[in-house]
């Protein structure tokens, strides 16, 4: 009986202990303007994205969390823009996050109304006032300075 405690304890150390991984999306459109959605568990501006599900790579996962936060349509990958792995950059958990810059087409409008409250295009000029959800401060702008992060 103590073996499989033992045995119990390992797995859930596995499954609860290990990050998730996640992905961020710069969404581009033609005109040169970001996406951001208003995220509703914090009311913050934030770039679209979410977690991989079992069985996805993450392509799949950006094209799937672009759909469904933003109803827009990936056109191309066009860059990596960093991974970040920092124990604390999501408050909710400890998470991975893969950014990527994104060229995007189609029509805005919110397909997961549970997570996301507003989805608007922002000039780099004109970003929203304040702290954005997340870490995404952060990505944005390495993203403007043309960086790529390993953080």
């Amino acid at each position: 009986m103590r073996r499989l405690w033992q045995i119990g304890q390992t797995v859930l150390g596995i499954i609860f202990r290990h990050p998730i991984t996640g992905t961020c999306i710069i969404p581009i459109l033609p005109d040169g303007r970001i996406v951001l959605v208003r995220r509703r568990d914090n009311g913050l501006w934030a770039l679209p994205g979410g977690i991989v599900d079992w069985g996805e790579d993450i392509p799949t996962a950006i094209r799937r969390e672009l759909a469904e936060e933003t109803g827009l349509e990936l056109v191309k990958i066009r860059r990596l823009v960093g991974v970040y792995s920092a124990p604390d950059r999501d408050p909710r958990i400890h998470s991975i996050c893969v950014v990527v810059e994104a060229e995007v087409q189609g029509k805005m409008e919110i397909h997961d109304s549970l997570e996301i409250s507003d989805v608007q295009a922002f000039d780099q000029t004109a970003m929203p006032e304040g702290k954005l959800s997340h870490d995404n401060d952060r990505h944005l702008q390495d993203y403007f300075n043309g960086l790529t992060t390993l953080a």
